[in-house]
């Protein structure tokens, strides 16, 4: 054995890797905030609240119909235009059963100096209450605050709520345009005659038009469709008069 075969052998520690860097943990993204909205054909969000006409409530409008709609904020341009517009049809909405009730995230001081502002500007009277929603109770339980259109103003929504509680169309508008009244006036008579009756009403209808009748839905119920004398132009389309 040479002397180098006799001579101990070295052996390399094994190379230890670097220990990579541990990232801070990501922070946490926010959660988009959820808007729920209440259904049509269920019962409407029960609210009590404070109003310029003192304390309101659902409940308080049982046996006839609500038109509840929210704007933006108080002292501002399209709003404005739309409670007048609001206050010279409610002797109308009166007419038919329905009462009208505002909605904004102001306090009820900033509603009242609003509508004595209204009267003395424009003369105009606002007849119907407001609600004061400064915790957003309300509206939020109406699906009245949209995150991506205003952090804290109530949207243009309008609910039409039926007498017994039932809530039977709803309506939203962007910040910028504001609402027909005319249309909101028309939906609700249209939504009346319907429930009454049991029909549909079509485009654009209006009180005295004719009213769609429900298509059949069996073969021996066209038969019977085509034989009811109705306006029928195919078997699925028929109109009637109402009398």
């Amino acid at each position: 054995m040479s002397c180098t075969d006799s001579a101990p052998k070295t052996v390399a520690a094994p190379a230890v890797a670097a220990a990579a860097p541990v990232a801070a943990p990501a922070a946490p993204v926010a959660a988009a905030p959820v808007v729920s909205l209440p259904r049509i054909n269920e019962p409407a969000p029960a609210f009590s609240a404070m109003t310029t006409f003192g304390p309101r409530s659902l409940a308080d409008y049982k046996g006839k119909w609500l038109v509840l709609f929210s704007h933006p904020a108080d002292f501002t341009p399209v709003c404005t235009t739309e409670f007048m517009a609001f206050a010279k049809a409610a002797d109308e909405f009166k007419s038919i059963n329905t009462e009208l009730l505002g909605l904004s995230i102001d306090s009820i001081f900033s509603h009242i100096a609003w509508v004595r502002n209204i009267e003395e500007k424009f003369g105009v009277a606002i007849p119907f209450p407001i609600i004061e929603d400064l915790k957003m109770d309300v509206a939020m339980a109406y699906g009245m605050i949209h995150p991506g259109a205003g952090d804290t103003s109530a949207v243009r929504a309008t609910f039409i709520i039926d007498p017994e509680g039932i809530l039977r169309a709803m309506v939203y508008y962007p910040m910028t345009n504001g609402r027909s009244v005319a249309e909101i006036m028309r939906l609700v008579k249209g939504l009346q005659t319907s429930l009454k009756n049991g029909v549909a009403t079509p485009e654009g209808w209006q009180p005295g038009d004719k009213v769609l009748v429900g298509a059949p839905v069996t073969v021996d119920d066209v038969k019977a469709r085509l034989a009811a004398g109705l306006e029928t132009t195919d078997w699925y389309f028929s109109k009637k008069t109402l009398a």
